[in-house]
């Protein structure tokens, strides 16, 4: 079995899945990171109903692989999970799930942290908002 799960995909997140992936009796802590899409009202009163996402995927892979690798040079990761979503995201759905397993939960929390703030800051994966009325925005980072 592999200790990395990298992928870009079209469908729902498998959160069980990636949690599942990540326990083992090497295993201390293992957390557990969700980006859902958040329901809000813009300026104008539009609420929003959806975000749409769209990767140039071959490269996103290779980042969340680079992203990966640097995590574990830094701290001592047995098992890593790094999913994002494309396509349309609804309210209180996951777009991006990022889990990480380590001896003891305090790194398991930095590597986390720090994976997700790597990712949203260098990947190449683009978010638009979509609102009631069907206007989209995209979002820049």
């Amino acid at each position: 079995m592999s200790d990395e799960w990298v992928e870009i995909r079209g469908d729902a997140l498998p959160v069980a899945e990636a949690i599942a992936f990540t326990s083992t009796p090497a295993a201390g802590g293992i957390d557990v990171f969700l980006g859902t899409t958040r329901g809000e009202t813009n300026s104008d009163g539009r609420e929003l109903i959806a975000l749409d996402y769209e990767a140039y995927a071959a490269m996103a892979d290779q980042q969340f692989r680079s992203f990966a690798k640097q995590a574990r040079q830094r701290w001592p990761i047995v098992r890593l999970v790094i999913l994002h979503r494309t396509g349309r995201v609804g309210l209180g759905e996951p777009s991006v799930l990022i889990a990480v397993s380590t001896p003891h939960r305090a790194e398991s929390f930095e590597a986390c942290h720090w994976l997700i703030d790597t990712l949203k800051k260098e990947a190449t994966i683009w978010k638009k908002q979509v609102w009631q009325d069907g206007a989209g925005e995209w979002v820049h980072p």
